[in-house]
């Protein structure tokens, strides 16, 4: 055999040791199907959730009035309800829950849907008032200097703070609201005449009031431990 045909079958050979490895790494793996009931193959994909819609469920006449309640109070505290707004609308929410008590009383202790229609449509009214009057007037100073102005700040917060525990009844807040409101009015005429400023005897004087507006703001909130409003 000649050393060119030894070459030949050398090559020969080779080839037909490295055609099956070649073979084997030109095959694309396969990917395996994730069985389905049934045995017929599904593709795999992210599960996609389903939110429930939520449901808002209407406020109950109640909850309505605390939370009207409660707007009122922080209008109050922070100085976009003046004491004579606080206090007429203090007047139309106490005159709106004597008007469900009454209804009430009619009917043995219940409401009808037409009582509740009725007081909805009101608590609208009042809703709707409470959001004008937040944004008709300026903000009330919330860092008065004087101490005249500190004590009615203090009376203020003291009120509201009432207002959202339940505490003071529609009906008290209205009337220590136009307590406070008056009070405010006396002081305002009082530096008009003098220039801007209070005389001694106007301080000591309008220190008088504030001091019996005090007392009646502790006894109101102390008057009955469960004060409905």
């Amino acid at each position: 055999m000649t050393e060119r045909m030894k070459i030949l079958m050398m090559g020969a050979t080779l080839m037909a040791l490295l055609l099956p490895v070649a073979a084997q790494n030109s095959t694309a793996p396969s990917q395996n199907p994730v069985p389905s009931q049934g045995g017929v193959p599904t593709q795999t994909s992210t599960p996609t959730q389903t939110t429930t819609p939520s449901q808002s469920t209407p406020m109950t006449i109640q909850q309505r009035k605390q939370n009207q309640q409660g707007r009122i109070a922080n209008g109050v505290a922070d100085g976009q309800l003046n004491a004579g707004q606080a206090s007429k609308l203090e007047k139309d929410e106490s005159q709106l829950n004597q008007e469900e008590k009454d209804m009430k009383a009619l009917d043995n202790g219940h409401l009808t849907s037409a009582d509740k229609a009725t007081l909805n449509r009101q608590q609208n009214q009042l809703s709707n008032q409470i959001y004008n009057q937040k944004h008709e007037a300026p903000v009330q100073n919330q860092d008065p200097k004087s101490k005249v102005g500190q004590r009615a700040e203090n009376q203020q917060d003291r009120i509201a703070n009432g207002m959202k525990s339940g505490t003071l009844s529609a009906a008290q807040s209205s009337n220590l609201e136009k307590q406070e409101a008056n009070l405010n009015q006396e002081v305002k005429a009082d530096r008009q005449a003098n220039g801007g400023k209070l005389t001694q005897q106007e301080k000591n004087q309008v220190n008088h009031q504030q001091n019996h507006l005090s007392n009646q703001i502790y006894k109101d909130k102390h008057a009955a431990k469960n004060n409905k409003k």
